[in-house]
């Protein structure tokens, strides 16, 4: 579970979270929308510990990121906005360093890497080194890494981008899998289409306020007869 409570954020004399509250539950596919600037992947930061927060708290599990943050981020999987990291390692040394830093056993990260690899499609590309991977590679070796250690919450900043339609494919029922296991998913999206398919529930955020939360069929009963739902979307966006 991840509970965000009275949080804000300035940057400077600009405020770009005001006063946020919200909670993700435990089994949920939670979509967190919005424009381009409206203030997900600084809530995403947040979340995760990156950046340091104004005011408020944020729990993951009951631990405050800001309390106890170590505790927090054992409970943590993020797949940030840009996966261009760790370029000069090899797909399986990143790997196995991320199983290092999460005190995954020899026998349990054989077994998930081999499982995760043959499902992304990665396992013949692990001895090349990262800065040889596509965009799309890059993200899959991140998304790899990222449930190795099965953690508790998975949050996901614009996953879709540069991913090929069977990694789409595979990275959806991926995220459904783990959400009905009883973990949170948490993942940010512009895309409407993708979030009306995949969220249990939406947020939709614009300016660093959140201005919905609810289900997708909640959404669509605020429809006029001749208005789509990118449409009543682009209302609410425009009239906050």
């Amino acid at each position: 579970m991840i509970k965000i409570e009275n949080v804000s954020k300035s940057y400077g004399n600009k405020k770009v979270v005001d006063n946020l509250n919200l909670t993700i539950n435990d089994g949920e596919i939670f979509g967190f929308l919005g424009p381009n600037g409206a203030g997900k992947t600084t809530i995403i930061k947040m979340i995760t510990g990156i950046l340091s927060i104004d005011k408020g708290d944020i729990k993951i599990d009951n631990n405050s990121i800001i309390k106890n943050p170590v505790k927090a981020k054992e409970n943590i999987g993020l797949i940030p906005d840009s996966p261009d990291i760790f370029l000069n390692l090899k797909g399986i040394e990143y790997l196995n360093f991320v199983a290092d830093i999460y005190k995954v056993g020899k026998v349990e990260r054989i077994n998930r890497i081999k499982e995760l690899s043959e499902r992304f499609n990665m396992i013949k590309f692990l001895e090349e080194k990262i800065e040889n991977y596509s965009h799309g590679m890059r993200q899959k070796i991140i998304i790899i890494g990222v449930l190795l250690h099965t953690p508790k919450n998975w949050i996901l900043d614009e996953p879709i981008t540069g991913l090929d339609p069977k990694a789409i494919y595979d990275l959806k029922q991926t995220m459904k899998d783990y959400a009905n296991r009883g973990n949170t998913v948490f993942f940010s999206t512009h895309i409407l289409e993708v979030a009306e398919k995949l969220c249990d529930k939406v947020g939709i955020i614009n300016k660093g306020n959140l201005i919905y939360v609810g289900t997708i069929e909640e959404l669509k009963q605020k429809l006029k007869d001749d208005e789509s739902l990118e449409e009543l979307f682009m209302e609410l966006i425009e009239n906050d």
